[in-house]
């Protein structure tokens, strides 16, 4: 780790802590050439997914589609957003445990549905949908009959 402030290559850890809930290190650094200090941050390096849309297309993993859409489907229902960071983290972990290095679009939608049918009915239904796309009333009916005949 080159010092920022004099460039020389050799420091040594003065301090070293955990971070994001230990999913980081932020260790403190003196450089052994200035001795001025400086702090560094170590995370563990995640295998990029890449995500295959319907139509075949592929693009990069964002967490923010999979938050921004369980925080529309959840728009104006008791469902706490610590919650629901909590649920977008639960997927998340499971798709990086994986090991897959291309998941469906389908496969994630599923996953969100799964959860949110156990947190809020409403917020599930909202999701299914926009995700299942329903077509006419009979099959958003047919959504409904089903998850009454569940419960």
């Amino acid at each position: 780790m080159n010092c920022p402030f004099c460039n020389y290559y050799e420091s040594k850890v003065v301090d070293s802590r955990p971070t994001d809930e230990g999913q980081a290190i932020r260790r403190r650094r003196e450089c052994l050439k200035c001795s001025k200090r400086f702090t560094t941050y170590e995370k563990i390096e995640k295998i990029p997914l890449i995500v295959v849309k319907k139509d075949g297309n592929r693009q990069s993993y964002d967490r923010n589609k999979i938050l921004n859409g369980i925080l529309k489907a959840c728009e104006k229902r008791p469902v706490p957003l610590n919650l629901i960071e909590e649920t977008v983290d639960e997927i998340e972990k499971e798709l990086y445990n994986s090991m897959e290095k291309e998941i469906t679009s389908q496969h994630i939608g599923e996953m969100i549905m799964n959860r949110l049918k156990k947190i809020d009915e409403v917020s599930y239904v909202r999701f299914a949908s926009v995700y299942r796309q329903f077509k006419d009333i009979n099959t958003f009916m047919e959504e409904l009959n089903k998850l009454l005949s569940e419960g």
